[in-house]
């Protein structure tokens, strides 16, 4: 008995270890990432840009339309800094937080085609988030009637 409690203490310890090393590199991993995240928010902030820089998005539904308009309104004024889909895709990732930060993460992880698909990624944005493209043609229609 005392053997097998030494056997299973010694499996823990030797779980934990290995546990410990690889917290140790995710959170490496983590400050390089914020790290490389400062650096492109540098390089996308021009001093003098008379669109003001867009907020943060942190998954509300109700600010989704506003963060999109600021965002690309942004991107407008400063289209030779976002030359391509995936650099607007990375622009809109650098700016989410909270569950629009958590949402994202797993694209990230499996490196899917759709950070590199603006439009993609808005619809999916737009779907995960409660924004109803139906229901907004819908109210034009009821404006119209009146």
């Amino acid at each position: 008995m005392v053997d097998e409690l030494v056997l299973l203490l010694h499996a823990l310890l030797m779980r934990h270890r290995a546990l410990s090393i690889e917290n140790s590199q995710l959170m490496e991993q983590l400050r390089l990432l914020v790290c490389e995240r400062a650096t492109l928010l540098r390089q996308v902030r021009p001093p003098s840009c008379p669109v003001p820089f867009p907020e943060t998005f942190d998954g509300e539904s109700s600010r989704l339309p506003e963060f999109i308009v600021q965002t690309a309104s942004y991107m407008l004024v400063n289209e030779n800094r976002f030359c391509n889909d995936a650099m607007k895709v990375a622009f809109l990732t650098s700016l989410l937080t909270g569950e629009a930060e958590e949402w994202v993460v797993p694209y990230i992880e499996m490196d899917s085609p759709i950070l590199g698909d603006y439009r993609a990624f808005l619809d999916e944005m737009k779907q995960c988030f409660g924004w109803d493209d139906d229901e907004e043609d819908e109210d034009e229609y009821e404006e119209d009637d009146y």
